[in-house]
């Protein structure tokens, strides 16, 4: 997959890894709509970016919206190779989680990708190309210790992913799950931040910056477009990641184990 010439769009891109990553992008060549439901935020790095780029506001899970952003991409460069679905939020605490911080996190970290991948995945196939590229999680992977509604609506935009190359990779169309730990960005530092559950939001936050390094998202951008490029599925910004997935498959009730010890000490 080659970024040059390409036409993509990047959700959650008013600041964060979505910022990094249009940025990259533009840098590389592409054309690229800055989509966020900060439309300062993203009218911001659109402006940062020059001609190369075009700024759409709303919520990235409305299909009003995503059509709005393909439209969009259409009329100002053409038709959108690459659907970059990077917005996400935190989402609640555990059992004391609400329906509608079940709602908010599932909407946004998983049917978002889905509605996207509706619009666009008949008009890849009629072309025979086209690239979706979620930006899931660890805890997509592993687990969210402090929050069920992220942990949950990762592991759903984990598995969305895995079905979309399964399903139509032998038609033209990649995909890629970036899956990160730690990455220096709001949603690490206050996308958990729930006056009612201090204790739950303290452990989301600790159980992530205590596993790895927390990455700038330049340099999160940086890999994602290096594995897309090699059409990898599987980007980890933390490498370590696969070796604790790997502990993880092998031998699930230990891995459990180990969760609860590390939780336990965390809350400790």
């Amino acid at each position: 997959m080659e970024i040059s010439g390409k036409v993509a769009i990047v959700t959650g891109a008013g600041a964060g890894i979505g910022a990094a990553l249009a940025r990259r992008l533009a840098a590389g060549g592409a054309r690229v709509v800055v989509a966020d439901i900060n439309a300062a935020g993203a009218a911001e790095v659109a402006a940062s970016i020059g001609a190369d780029a075009v700024a759409v506001d709303g919520d990235v899970a409305d299909e009003r919206v995503i059509r709005a952003m393909i439209e969009r991409a259409e009329t100002e460069f053409g038709p959108v190779d690459l659907y970059f679905a990077n917005a996400g939020i935190g989402g609640g605490p555990g059992l004391d989680s609400t329906d509608q911080q079940w709602t908010a996190a599932l909407e946004v970290n998983t049917l978002a990708h889905v509605r996207a991948a509706r619009l666009l995945v008949p008009a890849w196939i009629e072309r025979g190309s086209g690239y979706f590229v979620a930006t899931a999680s660890a805890a997509g992977l592993l687990t969210q210790l402090g929050s069920a509604p992220y942990a949950v609506s990762k592991h759903a935009a984990v598995g969305f992913a895995e079905w979309l190359s399964v399903t139509y990779g032998d038609k033209g169309i990649g995909v890629s799950c970036v899956c990160p730990m730690g990455v220096d960005t709001q949603l690490l530092h206050s996308g958990f931040d729930d006056p009612d559950h201090a204790a739950d939001a303290e452990l989301a936050i600790k159980a992530v910056t205590t596993a790895g390094a927390v990455l700038a998202p330049e340099q999160v951008a940086e890999l994602v477009v290096a594995g897309v490029a090699a059409e990898h599925f599987l980007i980890l910004p933390h490498p370590e990641v696969l070796e604790m997935y790997r502990h993880k498959g092998a031998d699930y009730d230990r891995w459990l184990a180990g969760m609860r010890r590390f939780q336990a000490a965390l809350r400790g």
